[in-house]
């Protein structure tokens, strides 16, 4: 259960309800999930987050799967189910196979594995890394 509880559409003030609408119109969808429900206790949080979002997860550079795997990848590692699962969604969406998953996750965890071992073994970085 969220700390504070989740804010619904019907309960939400004009403020929430605006940015709730704004993210059913953005997402083409009919329902807000609970992460924006338990933010929006705080409407400026739900606001400044909702538009950090909307700006970062636009097309860009990166094509929309792409984002959205790099955010699972994230997810994974900083071990948040909620947004490994609603980001897993969305990469599927966006047209991640059962096989894409697998090998990103097996990045994931290489990448985790080896970068423990740097910092444990404090390697310093070779100069032909580093950017002139």
């Amino acid at each position: 259960m969220a700390t504070l509880g989740l804010i619904e559409y019907q309960d939400a003030s004009p403020d929430v309800r605006a940015v709730y609408d704004d993210i059913m119109a953005t997402r083409q969808t009919d329902w807000i999930n609970n992460f924006w429900k338990s933010i929006a206790h705080d409407p400026a949080t739900l606001r400044r987050t909702w538009e950090s979002v909307k700006q970062v997860m636009a097309p860009g550079a990166l094509d929309p799967l792409t984002k959205e795997m790099v955010y699972l990848a994230i997810s994974a590692s900083n071990q948040c189910g909620y947004c490994i699962a609603s980001h897993t969604a969305a990469a599927r969406k966006a047209g991640m196979t059962n096989q894409q998953f697998a090998e990103l996750m097996a990045v994931v965890g290489m990448a985790n594995e080896t970068n423990r071992l740097v910092s444990g073994y404090q390697v310093e970085i070779d100069e032909r890394f580093r950017t002139p």
